[in-house]
């Protein structure tokens, strides 16, 4: 036999016998895989094909982003209907260009803003003195009630001398009619008069009592004052700040448990509603740090709930009053006063004559409240911190009876006061 036919019987019987082990092989490990002995194959080797290569991966956290831009998408498209932009109208005496409006950035914050782009020439007399009305600022509101209640900031509309007007979703434009300026935070009422048009679409109010740090919010308001119902997104990053504002002519106020958020809000957004992902209102925008990104800040609906509560009872806003200045005290205070407590509100004068500690003739004047006395807890309830005086205090309503528990020189005692109106 020749060594070449020999070679071909050996590659043929080789062959059959590869046949057959590679056929009981693959046979045996289609069945471990399919009973589930051994992984599929991608657990062993890196298996690529085009499609796999570019196809974005589905799982929770895909689609947890795609719902939420859906709940935002929605809430959007169901709360722009009953946000409004407040345009500033006033006489202007010369021809001007920029923000002309007396609250130049309240509080470094979304104020009244006058648009940036330029205004027509005043009419009147040959030398411009004698203008026409003209717009001079604007903000946002929300409209609360449908027959035209609408809340918004009170420095919004806290010119005596403009005109105001308010612009619907849909490009109608109202009078506007100020309600009620409150005395003490920085919200006003204002009301329009749609007649046979109405009702109006309106925003329900949410908890802010129950908002978390970290809680999606969106923000909508006329940005800029050019920019009507633009929308922004962040979360909320503060809860119970207590910011100091200050208007640059001198003037100044205390924003009590504060939203904090890193939703842009922008000038001209002051008044517009602050919303969580069911399309209910927590706040309302009001400030935003020059100095810091993305850093803005809210009055609690919860606070804002109390002053249209009271313009539908009372025709005004009522906030019941005690009539002291104190400063909250803190570990740091009480070390640098050498207090001996660190907690509660201590009543202190300010730094010029008209800032006294106890308001004469105030309910806390007639209770016999002094400069240095310390307010330890209002009706049982500690005061701190995180539950300031003037807190405990918006709780109440004028008339309200209420026991104090005061330290002074060393000793407590126990103190009624019937708390007043504030004075406007």
């Amino acid at each position: 036999m020749s060594s070449s036919s020999h070679d071909q019987k050996v590659l043929i019987v080789s062959g059959i016998i590869g046949l057959v082990v590679g056929g009981l092989a693959g046979i045996a490990g289609g069945i471990l895989v399919s009973t589930g002995r051994i992984g599929s194959l991608e657990q062993y080797f890196s298996i690529r094909t085009p499609a796999a290569a570019t196809a974005p991966a589905a799982g929770p956290r895909a689609v947890t982003r795609v719902e939420e831009e859906s709940a935002t998408i929605d809430v959007v498209r169901a709360a722009s209907p009953a946000v409004v932009s407040i345009v500033v109208r006033k006489e202007v005496r010369a021809a001007a260009r920029g923000n002309i409006f007396p609250l130049d950035d309240f509080f470094e914050f979304g104020i009244p803003f006058a648009p940036s782009f330029p205004r027509e020439q005043p009419r009147g007399d040959a030398d411009g003195r004698a203008g026409t009305k003209q717009q001079v600022g604007g903000g946002s509101g929300f409209i609360v009630m449908s027959d035209g209640y609408i809340l918004t900031n009170r420095h919004v509309v806290n010119d005596p001398d403009a005109e105001y007007a308010v612009v619907l979703n849909d490009d109608r434009e109202f009078p506007a009619k100020v309600l009620a300026k409150d005395p003490l935070n920085d919200l006003a009422v204002v009301k329009i008069d749609v007649g046979a048009s109405g009702p109006l679409p309106v925003l329900e109010l949410g908890d802010s009592d129950e908002s978390q740090i970290g809680e999606t919010v969106i923000a909508i308001g006329y940005a800029l004052s050019e920019f009507r119902n633009t929308v922004t997104k962040g979360v909320i990053s503060g809860i119970n700040r207590r910011v100091v504002a200050g208007d640059g002519f001198g003037s100044s106020e205390v924003i009590q448990e504060a939203i904090q958020t890193d939703a842009a809000i922008n000038p001209g957004n002051s008044g517009g509603p602050l919303l969580n992902l069911r399309g209910q209102v927590i706040g309302v925008n009001t400030a935003v740090s020059r100095e810091g990104q993305l850093i803005g800040f809210a009055i609690p609906v919860s606070i804002a709930k109390q002053a249209i509560e009271s313009v539908v009872r009372d025709g005004k806003i009522v906030r019941p009053w005690l009539g002291v200045r104190y400063l909250v005290i803190t570990e740091r205070l009480a070390k640098e006063q050498k207090l001996p407590v660190s907690v509660g509100a201590f009543i202190v004068r300010g730094s010029v004559p008209a800032e006294v500690a106890v308001v004469p003739g105030s309910p806390a004047d007639k209770a016999d409240l002094r400069e240095n006395d310390i307010i330890l807890a209002l009706d049982g309830e500690r005061i701190d911190e995180d539950h300031p005086l003037a807190n405990r205090i918006a709780r109440k309503k004028p008339g309200d009876r209420v026991t104090l528990t005061v330290l002074r020189n060393g000793k407590e005692k126990k103190m009624e006061v019937t708390l007043g109106e504030f004075p406007e």
